[in-house]
């Protein structure tokens, strides 16, 4: 029988600092999952540029809607979602700042899964750029309506 005594004199595990260059995106951590199985959700410390593109493209046109709704609104049209429309009669500033607090947590949670697959052909990822696409087609919705509504 052979005993194995351990000769280690030190940890090399390094102490992880408050605060590193990994938390300001400059060094990159781990962006693929290479070293995990194809089974389950790879979770990744720096997201590709395409999905940090897309994520601010719909914040921007989020904020874009709200101000639309609101001329919209100036020029006597009517909220359709009763949610909103509550907002909007206590306060214009109420409104703008939940719906892009609420749009900007759902588009952290969706980038953070970004790579669950749904079904065998549809990730998250795919759904960020139907809400890109959907938001693309609500402001060009919106500005036919104000131009119709001012001929």
């Amino acid at each position: 029988m052979k005993i194995i005594i351990d000769q280690r004199s030190r940890d090399r595990r390094a102490n992880v600092p408050f605060f590193s260059l990994y938390h300001l995106g400059i060094k990159k951590g781990r962006r693929i999952n290479k070293r995990r199985s194809s089974a389950g959700t790879a979770y990744v410390d720096s997201y590709a540029p395409h999905l940090m593109l897309c994520t601010i493209a719909i914040i921007l046109l989020s904020a874009m809607d709200a101000l639309l709704t609101l001329n919209i609104l100036a020029r006597g049209g009517i909220e359709l979602n009763s949610f909103m429309a509550i907002l909007i009669e206590d306060s214009t500033e109420k409104f703008v700042h939940f719906k892009l607090a609420l749009t900007s947590l759902a588009l952290i949670l969706l980038v953070i899964h970004h790579n669950v697959q749904l079904t065998t052909r549809l990730q998250v990822m795919h759904l960020l750029y139907l809400i890109l696409f959907g938001y693309i087609m609500l402001i060009g919705y919106e500005v036919t309506l104000l131009t119709i509504s001012s001929t």
